[in-house]
């Protein structure tokens, strides 16, 4: 009998990024986000981001079908994808502590 894999925490700081606009006026934002007990949709800001494989990104809004990048926070601070490595971001306020922590550790 197999033990079934760990998932991560229900919630957490993670980078989030829009590929076709912004999220309340950011194109990227760092803050904390919530999973589905399957850990296959991701609840970040009023999103429902599903995960599978999209264009330019690893989620999409269930609603618009907007693209985004989701990723966990990095510790040398170049969170943007690859592709965008000129975006602000913005942290969000309710998350600047753990983002900190993370970055410190």
């Amino acid at each position: 009998m197999s033990a079934k894999p760990k998932r991560g925490p229900e919630r957490r700081v993670m980078y989030v990024e829009s590929k076709s606009g912004t999220i309340e006026g950011a194109a990227a934002r760092i803050g904390w986000v919530e999973f589905s007990k399957t850990g296959q949709t991701i609840y970040y800001r009023g999103l429902m981001l599903q995960k599978g494989v999209v264009p330019r990104g690893n989620c999409f809004d269930v609603i618009t079908g907007d693209v985004y990048w989701v990723s966990d926070v990095k510790k040398r601070g170049s969170n943007t994808h690859p592709d965008n490595l000129d975006l602000e971001v913005q942290i969000d306020p309710d998350a600047l502590d753990e983002y900190r922590r993370i970055r410190s550790t």
